[in-house]
């Protein structure tokens, strides 16, 4: 009996520490530049739980590692829409979005136009 409940407990710590912690999460995020990269891993990576978070400047695509116990994908992107950028198919309140720098108005056709040349 003492040999089963050994064993057991052997089986159940090694399972625990077999589990993968780490969630991944990829999502579409607004910005046009090396600023808007660097205030959008600046707010993921200030979310508790987030390990890793690298945004694309030409994909938009922000790629994400997180501890799912600790956060959720929902949460890390609400603190994105509150440093003023849109997330996926939800816009950031235009008090947020108008807190990001003049350079960085994602949402003005003019200012992208001169980031593409």
């Amino acid at each position: 009996m003492k040999n089963i409940v050994i064993l057991l407990l052997m089986l159940i710590g090694t399972t625990t520490f077999a589990q993968n912690k780490n969630a991944k999460a990829t999502m579409e995020v607004d910005g046009i530049c090396g600023m808007c990269k660097a205030r959008i891993e600046k707010a993921c990576l200030n979310t508790k739980g987030v390990k890793h978070a690298v945004w694309d400047v030409d994909t938009h695509e922000l790629k994400l590692i997180y501890d799912a116990r600790k956060t959720s994908v929902k949460t890390i992107k609400q603190q994105i829409l509150a440093v003023g950028h849109d997330v996926e198919d939800v816009k950031a309140t235009d008090e947020a979005y108008a807190t990001v720098h003049p350079c960085c108005k994602y949402r003005d056709d003019g200012i992208v136009d001169e980031h593409n040349d």
